[in-house]
């Protein structure tokens, strides 16, 4: 089955470029046939001169990364876009969600649903959607959300999935977070589930386990494209009887999203270290697991910093007593969360860590709440490497900075006039606060 990507924005077909290109490198192993083809025929289009055509539309108001995205990609001689497959103008949206949302999304509803209509009909059978955007901008973030409404109008049956980049903390756009609060409130209503990267832990992840002194959107982008494709890459589950999982993104929802008020994930992964000292590093799954289940554990986004006095709380008897012992501070309570693990000796793997019905919110039964894949297959290089997609409390905390941040602004009326002028009214605003609101709500009290 296969995935059809829809890129929007700068941040979307630039981290989207970087996407397949990861995923083309690991794929490209004649050693690995069946591993490769399943891999080919999930985000390629294979052509009758043998050369693969990604599985992806780009949309920008602006031709400049679109044309940045479709060179690199034919540059690299593996993999190429679509020459039909894309779609610009002349003018962006100005870092304005109503203008993306209100103007330009309805302007080119017609061409740009027409063109995700022909690549999912190259399609043997679709798997789902994947939207890639940004939510601080104005065209990843407006025209992203009008097009994944489209989306989920023509395709009402299908999954859709909306990767999003979270803009850094300290600010690229002034009006990111009114943007960022009319996304995710609309997509919430939109999308089957929403997997999100924040920039500043991508960051640091570059600067303090890649050793990357001087920083680019490049290297940022690498980092969010390979824990991505560690994600959607083939994997055998419980009940595969040793074939790759067919639907990675049908399979991601009926493990982690098991309720419609939570459909926030995010996503780490160990070890992540330079190329460089890849070649010096040994790693076992005993010492891999034991991070990363602390990593979880303590909502630490990277291996690098984790607080080792957070401990989950010990085994209660349900009920009262034991929803009480899961609000300890720092712990990070989880709704849900799937183990991924590719490499070597991958069966000799101990997950009862993982398993601990302490981790999880007291109303869902453990074995129902953690979901595992696995493949001997290494990923990108690594000989080992275990990835961790969380339905949890992870994103809570930003998420409310965001919101409150957003709200300040609001109350004092600042860049409001930005938008009433094309169409979002202040009631429109309440209302994505209030239902954010609920959100947040839900997740603190689980």
């Amino acid at each position: 089955m296969s995935i059809v990507t829809v890129q929007l924005g700068q941040c979307g077909n630039q981290v989207g470029q970087e996407f397949f290109e990861v995923i083309s490198n690991d794929a490209n192993d004649t050693q690995r046939k069946v591993y490769s083809e399943c891999s080919s025929e999930r985000f390629f289009n294979e052509t009758a001169n043998r050369n693969l055509v990604a599985r992806s539309v780009l949309i920008d108001m602006e031709p400049k990364v679109i044309s940045q995205s479709i060179a690199k990609a034919a540059k690299s001689g593996k993999w190429r876009y679509g020459d039909l497959s894309h779609f610009s103008q002349k003018q962006g949206s100005g870092n304005n969600w109503a203008n993306g949302y209100c103007v330009h999304g309805p302007r080119h509803e017609e061409v740009v649903v027409d063109i995700v209509r022909r690549e999912v009909e190259r399609c043997d059978r679709l798997a789902g959607i994947m939207a890639m955007m940004s939510v601080a901008g104005g065209t990843g973030s407006g025209v992203g959300t009008y097009v994944t409404q489209c989306l989920r109008d023509a395709y009402p049956n299908s999954f859709i999935l909306n990767h999003l980049t979270w803009p850094y903390g300290t600010g690229e756009v002034i009006v990111q977070n009114y943007n960022s609060v009319l996304t995710l409130s609309h997509l919430y209503q939109l999308s089957d589930a929403i997997l999100v990267h924040e920039n500043d832990t991508v960051h640091k992840i570059c600067a303090q386990l890649m050793n990357i002194k001087h920083i680019s959107f490049s290297d940022v982008n690498k980092v969010i494209a390979h824990q991505l494709g560690s994600v959607l890459q083939p994997a055998l589950t419980g009940d595969s009887h040793g074939l790759y999982n067919r639907n990675p993104i049908g399979e991601l929802m009926s493990g982690l999203v098991c309720h419609p008020e939570y459909k926030l994930l995010s996503v780490c992964n160990i070890p992540q270290v330079s190329s460089s000292s890849m070649a010096y590093s040994m790693f076992t799954w005993p010492a891999l697991l034991k991070h990363l289940r602390q990593m979880l554990i303590a909502n630490a986004k990277m291996e690098e910093g984790i607080d080792w006095q957070v401990r989950a709380p010990s085994h209660q008897p349900e009920g009262i007593e034991r929803a009480r012992s899961h609000r300890r501070p720092g712990f990070n309570t989880s709704l849900a969360n799937l183990l991924i693990l590719r490499g070597k000796d991958v069966n000799s793997a101990e997950i009862g860590g993982f398993q601990d019905p302490t981790l999880y919110t007291p109303w869902l039964p453990a074995d129902e709440a953690f979901s595992m894949w696995k493949t001997p297959v290494p990923f990108n290089k690594y000989e080992k490497s275990a990835i961790l997609v969380s339905n949890s409390q992870t994103l809570l905390r930003p998420l409310d900075n965001m919101v409150g941040k957003a709200w300040n602004m609001f109350a004092s009326r600042a860049y409001i006039h930005q938008y009433t002028k094309f169409g979002i009214s202040e009631e429109d605003f309440l209302d994505s606060f209030t239902s954010l609101e609920q959100v947040i709500s839900s997740y603190s009290q689980l």
